[in-house]
C-alpha cells in the first residue's frame, strides 16, 4: 500500500512538470528582468553624482579628523612619558649656595586686616607680616603664638577662593610668615617652622640671626610614586644654644611630642566635625566671616563666594577626611577622644598645662588649634562632654595678658 501510494505521487508530480503553464511564467520572469521596474531595495543602491561626491568628501573629513585626534593623543602620551622620565632622571636635592628663605624684595603692599602692636613698649627689631586664613587650625597655632609672646605683626588676610593675597609666593599654602630684618626680607613656611624659628630667636636673639636659624629647617624634595612631595626637616626642632635656657631635657622632648600630635592628630579631628552636615558648614563660614571681618576685607560677592563655595566644598571634602584619617562613624566621639586624651595627660601631670605653672609651645599649638573651631558647634559639644572648657579659658587668658612677653 506505501509503495503505491509512493507512485501515485511520483506520477502526479511528473504530470505538473509537463503542464505548459510554466512556460508563461518563465515569459513573465523575463519581461519582469527587461522592464525597469522598482523593485524592493532599487531607490537605495542608485545614487547620483552628488551623493558620491559628498560621501568621499565626509569619509575624507573622518581620516583627517581621526589622524588629528590620533597625533594628539600619541604628542599627549609622548609628552607625559618624557616629563616622567625627566623626573626620574633628575636629582632631587636642595641647592646648598640658594638660601630659598631669603626673597630679592618685600611682597606687595596689602592692606592689613589688623595691626597688632607690640607688648613692651621698646620698638621690635623685625617688622613680622603674617599671610593667613583666620580661622585655619595652623593658622590659629602661629597667630596665638605671636599673641602669646607679644610680638608686633600686621595680618593679611587671604581670600580662601581667588588666594591674589599670596600670587607673589611660590608656596601657595599658609599661614607664611615675612620677616623684615634690616636688609634682609625672610619667609617663613609652615606653622610649625614659624613657631620653632620664632622661638628660637627670641630665647637666644643675642647670639644668632634669623636666616641663620632657618638654615637649621632645610626643606628636602623627593618622588614617592611618581609624584613630587617636599618635607620640611627638623621642624619641630628648637635651635638655641641650651645653656642659655633652663629646661630639662625631658621636658623638650614632651614638648616636642605633643606639638607633633597636634598636627597629626588632634587637627585631623576638627574639618569632619565642624562641617559635618551642610547646615554646620554654612553655620562655620558664616561664623568665620564675622570674626574674620570679611565684610571690611572683602567685596560682597568675593564674601558670598568663600561663604557658600567654601561650605559647599568643605562639607563634601569633610566625608573624605574621615574616611581618611579613620575617624569613627561618630565623628564627634572622634573629636571627644582627642579631648579627653589631652586632658588625661595634664590630670596625671598634675599642672595647670603642660608647660607647668606657665604654658609651653605645646599649650600654645593645642589652644591654637581649637580656637579655630572655638564657634562652632562641635566645640561646644567638646565643653559640654569632656573637661576641655576649663583648660581652654585659662589658655585664652594667658594669651590674651601676653604673659610670654616677658621674653622680650
Amino acid at each position: 500500500m506505501l509503495m503505491t501510494r509512493g507512485i501515485l505521487r511520483r506520477s502526479q508530480a511528473l504530470i505538473k512538470l509537463s503542464d505548459p503553464a510554466p512556460t508563461r511564467l518563465v515569459s513573465c520572469r523575463n519581461l519582469s528582468l527587461g522592464t525597469r521596474l522598482p523593485g524592493p531595495g532599487a531607490d537605495k543602491k542608485y545614487k547620483s553624482e552628488e551623493e558620491r561626491d559628498n560621501e568621499a568628501k565626509k569619509k575624507k573629513q573622518k581620516v583627517i579628523q581621526t589622524a588629528i585626534l590620533g597625533g594628539a593623543l600619541v604628542g599627549t602620551l609622548w609628552g607625559y612619558l618624557s616629563y616622567q622620565n625627566k623626573k626620574k632622571d633628575e636629582a632631587i636635592a636642595n641647592d646648598d649656595l640658594v638660601k630659598q628663605y631669603l626673597l630679592n624684595e618685600a611682597p606687595p603692599k596689602f592692606k592689613p586686616a589688623r595691626e597688632i602692636k607690640s607688648a613692651v613698649g621698646k620698638p621690635q627689631d623685625i617688622k613680622i607680616t603674617l599671610f593667613q586664613y583666620q580661622t585655619c587650625p595652623f593658622c590659629c597655632k602661629a597667630r596665638a603664638f605671636l599673641d602669646y609672646f607679644g610680638l608686633s605683626y600686621d595680618v593679611i588676610e587671604v581670600n580662601s577662593v581667588l588666594r591674589k593675597e599670596v600670587k607673589w609666593s611660590k608656596y601657595k599654602k599658609v599661614p607664611i610668615v615675612v620677616v623684615e630684618a634690616g636688609d634682609k626680607v625672610i619667609q617663613v613656611n609652615d606653622s610649625t617652622v614659624i613657631v620653632s624659628a620664632l622661638y628660637s630667636l627670641l630665647v637666644d636673639s643675642s647670639g644668632t640671626e634669623l636666616d641663620k636659624i632657618m638654615d637649621c629647617y632645610p626643606t628636602i624634595k623627593y618622588v614617592d610614586d611618581g609624584v613630587e612631595k617636599s618635607e620640611i626637616q627638623n621642624k619641630y626642632f628648637l635651635m638655641y644654644n641650651e645653656a642659655k635656657v633652663q629646661r630639662s631635657k625631658e621636658d623638650i622632648v614632651e614638648e616636642r611630642k605633643w606639638r607633633k600630635w597636634v598636627d597629626e592628630e588632634l587637627v585631623h579631628s576638627l574639618s569632619p566635625n565642624v562641617y559635618r552636615t551642610p547646615t554646620e558648614a554654612l553655620a562655620a563660614f558664616q561664623w568665620f566671616s564675622k570674626v574674620g571681618c570679611w565684610e571690611e576685607i572683602f567685596s560682597a560677592w568675593e564674601r558670598n563666594l568663600v561663604i557658600y563655595m567654601g561650605a559647599g566644598v568643605m562639607w563634601l571634602l569633610s566625608k573624605r577626611l574621615k574616611k581618611r584619617h579613620n575617624l569613627k562613624d561618630d565623628v564627634r566621639q572622634s573629636l571627644y577622644d582627642q579631648c579627653n586624651f589631652w586632658m588625661k595627660t595634664l590630670s596625671k601631670k598634675g599642672t595647670p598645662f603642660l608647660g607647668g605653672a606657665s604654658p609651653n609651645l605645646a599649650d600654645l599649638a593645642v589652644y591654637g588649634a581649637l580656637t579655630a573651631v572655638e564657634g562652632c558647634e562641635a566645640f561646644q559639644d567638646a565643653r559640654d562632654n569632656t573637661k576641655i572648657g576649663d583648660w581652654f579659658d585659662s589658655m585664652k587668658a594667658a594669651v590674651k595678658r601676653r604673659e610670654g612677653s616677658s621674653i622680650l
